[in-house]
């Protein structure tokens, strides 16, 4: 997830340091870079941004199973034993 954000802003710094090379003012350049390069690093970094998805997943299922598991527990069900 912080490679997939850094890299979104790392292509935003590098779009308005281009701008900025190009003398555009700071500001400007700042919203143009924001308005260009967010979206573009969706197809840019879509392979990064299919790990991060799979990843948060991954995490939700196994804290599903928890709070089921929890739940049960709670409510005096036997559950597995392990």
């Amino acid at each position: 997830m912080t490679l997939y954000v850094g890299a979104r802003l790392g292509m935003v710094a590098a779009v308005t340091a281009l701008l900025v090379l190009l003398n555009v003012p700071l500001l400007v350049a700042l919203a143009v870079g924001v308005v260009v390069a967010l979206p573009l690093s969706l197809f840019v970094f879509r392979g990064l941004r299919t790990r991060v998805a799979r990843g948060l997943e991954e995490k939700q299922a196994a804290r599903r199973v928890e709070r089921e598991k929890l739940r049960s527990q709670l409510r005096g069900e036997p559950g597995p034993s392990a």
